[in-house]
């Protein structure tokens, strides 16, 4: 996912819980929801900048050596400019673009 063209804010945002438990009627199974898909979204970000950062490793035993990549350092920047993925998350979850079941309801209606 492009997570630079997101729509989430960049810092912490008041919401109505009316807003945010309409569609499980239960505000801890949204928290539940949200919390799983920012732990899904972090892993996805980390990786993605592992990877980028990878590019850039050296593998020399030389302990004293300490390169400054200027790319290095403006990619790390990036990464941490983005917002949090608990904000990616919920703001996911406002627009309906989280996919989420419930197994018990599925198993009561067979």
């Amino acid at each position: 996912m492009d997570y630079k063209k997101t729509k989430a804010p960049d810092t912490t945002v008041t919401r109505n819980l009316n807003d945010i438990d309409k569609a499980t009627g239960n505000i801890y199974e949204t928290v539940v929801i949200v919390s799983k898909r920012a732990n899904q979204i972090a892993i996805e970000m980390k990786e993605e900048l592992n990877q980028k950062l990878e590019e850039f490793a050296s593998y020399t035993d030389n302990l004293e050596e300490v390169f400054e990549n200027r790319e290095q350092i403006e990619i790390s920047r990036f990464y941490e400019r983005l917002p949090k993925p608990t904000l990616i998350a919920i703001q996911e979850y406002i627009d309906d673009q989280i996919y989420f079941r419930k197994p018990e309801t599925e198993e009561s209606q067979s």
